[in-house]
């Protein structure tokens, strides 16, 4: 028996076998754990950092596009002060008075000058007295007549 536990135990040396065999396997099983909780660790890392860089570049794309709408709105803008600036002028106000209205330029002819004989005197007509003075005209009215 003796023999026999001896020869196990050379057969075990040679195969690199060992009796703490079970605490390696629990090592082993601990090593390959943290290592797949490490890699997952990190690979969320990674999806995180890929999902922000995505999402600043849709933002930076949205501020591109707004950028263009508004200077797109701007130049519109200038046009359209242009154009109403052209509409307004006083020649455009003129031909469109002759051509769509059919009003002619004044010539002297038309033109008929008054004159007014007035005195250098300003009148001011009498003012009607408010509700208050009319009251104060009565009682003084009475006043009078019950004096005598």
């Amino acid at each position: 028996m003796a023999e026999q536990n001896s020869v196990a135990k050379q057969n075990d040396a040679k195969n690199g076998h060992s009796q703490n065999e079970p605490q390696r396997t629990e090592t082993k099983a601990g090593s390959v754990i943290s290592i797949i909780l490490i890699a997952a660790l990190a690979a969320i890392l990674l999806g995180t950092v890929i999902y922000s860089l995505d999402r600043r570049n849709t933002m930076y794309s949205k501020v591109a596009a707004l950028n263009n709408e508004l200077t797109y709105a701007e130049a519109e803008n200038v046009r359209l002060q242009a154009e109403l600036e052209s509409k307004i002028s006083a020649k455009n106000v003129e031909d469109y008075a002759e051509n769509v209205l059919g009003m002619k330029k004044i010539d002297s002819s038309q033109i008929k000058y008054i004159e007014i004989q007035t005195d250098d005197v300003v009148s001011i007509p009498e003012q009607d007295d408010g509700l208050i003075a009319k009251i104060k005209k009565f009682f003084d009215r009475c006043v009078e007549y019950f004096r005598g």
